[in-house]
């Protein structure tokens, strides 16, 4: 893995930022735990790195939500990159009164926050997906969004293109909209649609091959999954050339027109695919193996996908890792610690007692977060 570029994050200010007034922490290490109580801020901290590249961070919250109580009702974010020997002052955050989060890049305004993934790839895992196996379709899809646009800067943008022409289609099949324009928003739904579909496809077949590779080479201390993309859509377009899949949607949308009238939403689409993962030992579906397992095959899931970004973008990503290590027994906690290390890039990690991190390599850092601070332990 040393052969990939690897972000480093150097320092770090967050100002109004959920519980923290101001907080600046210096860093050096490529391993780095946040330690203190429930409710200190720990995750908060991940949150705000999060920001630091493409969507909408890790709890997908409403930017006026993060401004910190009692304050102006703005927030901000601002970190030093260490990248390719240089150093990049990157920043992003919330300006009271006005709405959309803006995003800086060596003290310049830059449009949108893609722009950041040239500097970063960031990656987690938090508790709230724990239940990512088990709960609705649409968890899956968002994570599988997720792990797509490390690998593909462009795909947030086309999905949140697609979802907003989907809905507009809706409301014009409501409101018997005029056909000629119903048709030109098929062609864009279609157009949209496809390139959704075709970027999870190759993600989730990457990825795929990623596991398979682990598991042969027994590199990984983490059960191996197999995942696959299902659903009306693509069972649809199996065997169809990726140029025929467009041309064969916006048929399926016209055809369905008066179905989709009747259910006031559009029944056929990428929208309503599924990512499928199956305990490949015991070649079980990850919803029905145990809590324990699941959460295995997540961290799994994982640390392929941190792997397989490295090799597509060339950029080993930044890992938040929220209370992981307390779901471990002490031999694959060190286990993935020394897997962390391997990986070569940034992590980030929490817990509530500073003995979850024995095993850490030699040269990680801890912090211990209380009473709105940090100190280095």
């Amino acid at each position: 893995m040393t052969d990939f570029r690897s972000a480093q994050l150097s320092r770090l200010t967050l100002t109004g930022f959920r519980n923290y007034e101001t907080l600046t922490l210096s860093m050096a290490a490529k391993l780095i735990a946040f330690v203190g109580p429930n409710g200190a801020g720990k995750t908060n901290i991940l949150e705000a790195v999060s920001f630091l590249t493409a969507g909408r961070g890790l709890r997908r919250a409403a930017l006026a939500d993060i401004a910190r109580s009692g304050g102006d009702g703005g927030w901000s974010v601002a970190a030093t990159v260490l990248l390719d020997g240089l150093e990049t002052k990157i920043g992003t955050g919330l300006i009271s009164g006005t709405s959309g989060r803006k995003v800086r890049i060596d003290g310049q305004d830059v449009k949108g926050s893609e722009s950041l993934l040239d500097y970063m790839r960031v990656l987690w895992l938090v508790p709230s997906m724990d239940g990512l196996f088990t709960g609705g379709a649409s968890d899956r899809r968002r994570f599988l969004d997720r792990l797509t646009l490390a690998l593909d800067p462009g795909h947030g943008r086309r999905v949140g293109d697609f979802e907003t022409s989907l809905r507009q289609r809706n409301r014009l099949l409501e409101n018997g909209g005029d056909d000629a324009y119903l048709t030109a928003l098929e062609q864009q739904v279609a157009e949209l649609g496809a390139a959704v579909s075709l970027a999870r496809l190759e993600t989730v077949d990457l990825l795929g091959k990623m596991l398979k590779a682990q598991a042969e080479e027994a590199c990984t201390p983490f059960p191996t999954a197999a995942v696959t993309l299902e659903g009306a859509y693509e069972t649809e377009m199996a065997g169809l050339p990726a140029s025929d899949q467009e041309d064969h949607y916006r048929h399926l949308l016209r055809s369905g027109r008066y179905r989709d009238r009747a259910a006031g939403r559009t029944l056929t689409g990428p929208h309503l695919s599924d990512l499928k993962v199956v305990h490949l030992a015991k070649n079980m579906p990850a919803a029905q193996s145990s809590t324990g397992e699941q959460k295995a095959l997540l961290i799994g899931l994982i640390l392929a996908h941190a792997e397989l970004t490295a090799k597509v973008s060339g950029m080993t990503p930044v890992l938040l890792l929220d209370e992981v290590a307390a779901h471990l027994d002490p031999d694959r906690r060190a286990a993935l610690f020394d897997k962390l290390d391997v990986l070569g890039g940034q992590v980030f990690m929490t817990g509530t007692d500073t003995a979850l991190f024995e095993a850490l390599p030699g040269g990680s850092e801890l912090f211990e977060i209380r009473d709105h601070s940090a100190q280095r332990l």
